[in-house]
């Protein structure tokens, strides 16, 4: 098979390093990589804004499959082409992937078909928004961009300055442009949170083991939300009734609820749970595998990557079996100081030929190779994933390695995984 990812990030390094085991694969090409992707496959540049191009260039050189990693392309609609192109594609269509494209369609489904998640209100005009933020009693409340924005347009705000600031950035100032063009106002839900994956056919579901994912910049869940700084699996509070309850109570329901709407959803669905007082309910719901999650999941599943991808396009998940190691794993993202905000790049780094336990890899994010040389090319950088018999040697295997890692201006959270450890 040659296989080509479609992504930049660890994510689909992870992807493209699992995918590898299968003795079937004879080329990997990444769209459009980075510096870690160049060394297990061919990096390759496609334009974008043409897809008529992309699929003669996928024909010409006989790609057996495409798997999507950024939401983005599905956005784009690039599924739907290639599905017309009868051209195999792991990701959801352009309609199935509003699930996550657009949270008031993903808040006004879940209402409709009874999925447990937090109240809201939806605003189109800020001074709306206002009036209803000035009313407010309960804090704190939650202010989301609708369109999708890898979690920085997410404010938790404790009071009403906070809150009008929100609204200001998001429909005023259009800090994430038209994705804040329209807001919902949520209630806060109180408990522990939970990152859940799942393998979807249209049909039917597997589910990952339960994730922790790490948001805030800063230590102790705080500073600036962002698209992942960490992440620890499995999460080891959460029982297997439990998942089956998410499965069953969250995950089967928005597939019959797209197929319902004509959008039956092949890829893989994450949504964000918290367990509350009164059951899990989601946060939101993603369209795609989540960064830095894949990179742990990709360390901890013990079956091949590629047949459970393809049973999912052939919706044949039913016959697979997927197994799942019985260890931890831990992620560290080291990031370019100043993200999420404004970062410099071009900053040699150095070390990684210091690490050589096998249980410790290191998935490239933002790396680029300038004149042979590694280099910082994005604000998340490298993401330092390693398994372990517990939880604890996980996380201490994954920090000794960072330890041994340089660049100038790098940054990264120390308490990744502590809240489980405590």
């Amino acid at each position: 098979m040659n296989i080509l990812i479609l992504g930049d990030g660890g994510r689909e390094h992870a992807i493209g390093w699992k995918s590898k085991e299968n003795p079937k694969v004879k080329k990997l090409f990444f769209a459009l990589g980075n510096a870690g992707t160049a060394s297990i496959g061919e990096n390759i540049e496609l334009d974008f804004s043409n897809f008529e191009k992309i699929v003669s260039w996928i024909k010409d050189n006989k790609v057996d499959l495409v798997i999507i990693g950024p939401a983005r392309y599905l956005e784009d609609g690039l599924t739907d082409i290639l599905i017309e192109a009868e051209i195999n594609v792991f990701g959801p269509t352009k309609s199935a992937s509003k699930i996550e494209l657009s949270k008031i369609y993903a808040k006004e489904l879940m209402n409709d078909e009874n999925i447990p998640t937090a109240q809201f209100e939806t605003f189109s005009d800020y001074n709306k928004a206002y009036d209803y933020i000035d009313k407010c009693q309960s804090w704190p409340i939650v202010i989301k961009a609708d369109g999708q924005w890898f979690g920085e347009a997410t404010f938790i705000t404790k009071d009403k300055k906070e809150a009008r600031y929100a609204v200001e950035k998001l429909m005023i100032d259009l800090k994430y442009g038209e994705a804040g063009s329209k807001i919902l106002i949520e209630e806060f839900l109180e408990g522990r949170e939970i990152s859940v994956h799942a393998f979807c056919d249209g049909n039917d579901a597997i589910i990952f083991p339960a994730a922790q994912d790490h948001k805030r910049l800063y230590d102790g869940d705080k500073g600036p939300n962002t698209a992942g700084v960490g992440a620890i699996a499995p999460v080891s509070w959460v029982s297997e009734k439990e998942l089956l309850e998410i499965k069953e109570k969250i995950i089967i329901p928005i597939l019959n609820a797209l197929k319902k709407r004509g959008s039956p959803f092949v890829g893989v669905i994450y949504p964000g749970i918290m367990f509350t007082s009164s059951g899990p309910k989601v946060i939101e719901i993603n369209a795609r595998m989540g960064d830095p999650e894949t990179q742990i999941f990709m360390k901890i599943l013990d079956s091949d990557l590629l047949e459970i991808i393809l049973a999912c396009v052939d919706q044949n998940l039913q016959n697979i079996d997927v197994k799942w190691k019985d260890k931890y794993a831990c992620c560290v993202t080291l990031v370019s100081g100043g993200y999420p905000e404004s970062y410099k790049t071009g900053f040699p780094i150095l070390g990684l030929d210091n690490i050589t336990d096998k249980d410790i890899d290191v998935f490239h994010s933002g790396t680029k190779l300038i004149d042979g040389k590694l280099t910082t090319n994005g604000g998340r950088v490298l993401g330092v994933t390693s398994i372990g018999d517990s939880l604890e040697e996980a996380v201490n295997k994954a920090y000794d390695a960072v330890d041994q890692i340089n660049f100038e201006d790098m940054y990264f959270r120390k308490d990744i995984g502590l809240k489980l450890l405590n």
